[in-house]
């Protein structure tokens, strides 16, 4: 798969863990930045990122911030894109079975790092089940 990334400053660490993990299991990256810890705002950052999902250009794609919360309400503002703020792998699994979730919001402050990185494994790996969560995902996509 090709994954988006994209971050401001206060997920910038754990992004760049991430981006190591899932290079290392066999998965491209489109990293749509920032590349530092230096102060910025995440609505230059995070859309671009789910675009590139919604778009088909990447396959899926995952933001950071603090605690993620932003990161996923810019997300998911971008038409099509169904962003999951994840804490924990149950919650990850649940959004991508039930919800086909295209877009994970991890917040670097809030998540400890192994667990963040068990929660990306778990999404990765995690496919939608369909049937009769897949009318209630066509009414999210018309919306």
């Amino acid at each position: 798969m090709k994954i988006a990334l994209g971050t401001d400053h206060a997920g910038f660490r754990l992004k760049e863990k991430v981006k190591e993990l899932v290079e290392s299991l066999g998965h491209e990256v489109k990293d749509f930045g920032t590349f530092s810890e230096e102060p910025v705002d995440y609505p230059k950052f995070i859309p671009p990122a789910a675009e590139a999902a919604v778009r088909g250009e990447c396959d899926r794609a995952i933001v950071f911030g603090g605690s993620g919360n932003g990161e996923a309400m810019a997300a998911n503002k971008v038409h099509g894109a169904r962003c999951a703020l994840c804490w924990n792998e149950e919650v990850a699994a649940l959004s991508r079975r039930h919800n086909d979730a295209n877009v994970l919001s991890l917040g670097e402050r809030v998540v400890p790092e192994e667990t963040a990185l068990n929660v990306v494994r778990v999404w990765l790996t995690t496919e939608f089940e369909g049937g009769r969560h897949a009318a209630r995902i066509a009414q999210l996509n018309a919306m």
